[in-house]
Formats: structure tokens, C-alpha cells, sequence
């Protein structure tokens, strides 16, 4: 698959893109650290021809990605417990977004960039095998069976993703939902990936932390599932 991919393609996004009105301050943040944190030549619209951005902004250092960071406190917490690598953060929902820069501003990271709508564009624009480490925390489970379509963990999704993998790199998916968890252990080693780890509660990763969604999922009674996949090749 090369740096084309996606030309001329129409998709369909399911996900919200707005929530409740924002505060002055996350308007404030939204207008003031979003356009240096954004990720330049993603959408289509910036870059038609979608061609492979380049990686210059990294440094030199290892990639790793967030899809759908919600508050955003995971994507920050990995990013200042490892200033050796570089994280992009994709997510189109504007009041996590908000959260999230101000997460940023307190926090004083440097070594994170995001791209504030479809991970898809992302996938299409990433250097084959550029990236070291995926995230995956509580995607949107999708729950009536006629959307489960919609979720992440379906081939559209996936074979993109592991365009982008580079062999050997490291997909970590977190979630409350079993049948997220059936679907993911029926998906992901199709699309090229095998499974490395699988654990309930208790059994998250060694530098894991848990996110609003997590605690919600504990609150309301649902158990969280770990599942730890690595790129064939």
C-alpha cells in the first residue's frame, strides 16, 4: 500500500465531533496551543495528493500513537514518562481535544503532536512501518450488532494500522466490553498481528494508567480487559 492510499476515497465517520459547550479556558486553549501542536499534512484538504509526510518532526526518535486519547490523561502521562520517544495523538472530538491541551499546558510536554479528527487520514499520509507503539483505550464499543461495523477493530481500520506498524511494534488495546474483546481477538490477528498477552482486571500493563473511561467502567461494575498484540514480520 503506498503514500496514495486513500486518494479519492469517500468515508463515512460515525464518531461525535462535539459535546457540551466548552469553557473560556478550553476555548482559550483550543485557539492558542492547538495549530502548533496539529500535525501539518493530513487532511486532504492541506495535502490532495496524499503523500508520505515526512518524520522530521520527531527527531529522530521513536513513534508512538494514541487513537481516540478521549481526556487525553494517558496520551500526556506516556508522553512525560518517556521524553526518548515522540507520540501523536489522533481524536475529532473537540471538547477532548480541549481537555487534553490544557493537560499539555500543565504538564509542559514536548514530545506529542495531534491530529484533531479522522485517524484514518493519518493511517494514509504515515510512512510504511513508521510507527513503534499503538494505543488503543476504550475505543467506542459500538454496541448494537448492526454497528459493529463502526468499530476500530474491523479490516478497514486494520489493514491501514498495519500498513503504518512496523514489524515487531506493539498494538495495546483496552476495554470493557467482551464482545469488543471477542471481535478484537477475531480481527486483529487477520489483519497481521499476533497476540502476545490477554488479562482481566489486575493484569494492565507495568506502565499503564488508567483513563476516565477505565474508571467509569470500574464504577458501573464492568471488568476491563487487556489485549497486547504484536506486528508480524
Amino acid at each position: 500500500m503506498d503514500s496514495t492510499a486513500g486518494q479519492g476515497e469517500r468515508r463515512n465517520f460515525y464518531g461525535r465531533v462535539h459535546g457540551k459547550t466548552l469553557r473560556a479556558s478550553q476555548k482559550d486553549y483550543l485557539e492558542t496551543d492547538l495549530e502548533p501542536l496539529r500535525l501539518k499534512g493530513v487532511t486532504p484538504a492541506e495535502n490532495p495528493g496524499r503523500d508520505a509526510v515526512s518524520l522530521d518532526f520527531t527527531g529522530g526518535r521513536p513513534l508512538w500513537l494514541e487513537v481516540g486519547f478521549g481526556g487525553g490523561e494517558h496520551l500526556v502521562h506516556m508522553a512525560a514518562a518517556n521524553p526518548q520517544v515522540f507520540l501523536i495523538g489522533a481524536e475529532p472530538f473537540v471538547n477532548g481535544i480541549a481537555m487534553l491541551l490544557g493537560k499539555i499546558r500543565k504538564a509542559g510536554v514536548q514530545n506529542l503532536a495531534l491530529h484533531p479528527g479522522d485517524v484514518r487520514d493519518l493511517f494514509d499520509v504515515l510512512p510504511e512501518a513508521s510507527v513503534s507503539k499503538v494505543f488503543l483505550n476504550y475505543p467506542d464499543p459500538w454496541p448494537k450488532a448492526r454497528h459493529h461495523r463502526r468499530r476500530f477493530v474491523t479490516p478497514g481500520y486494520l489493514a491501514l494500522l498495519a500498513r503504518v506498524m512496523a514489524p515487531g511494534a506493539e498494538f495495546r488495546v483496552a476495554t470493557d466490553i467482551p464482545d469488543y474483546v471477542r471481535q478484537t481477538l477475531e480481527e486483529v490477528p487477520q489483519a497481521g498481528f499476533d497476540l502476545i498477552a490477554e488479562a482481566g482486571l489486575g493484569g494492565a500493563w507495568a506502565d499503564w494508567y488508567s483513563t476516565r473511561y477505565e474508571q467509569k467502567a470500574l464504577r458501573e461494575g464492568r471488568e476491563p480487559h487487556y489485549l497486547t498484540f504484536r506486528r508480524q514480520g
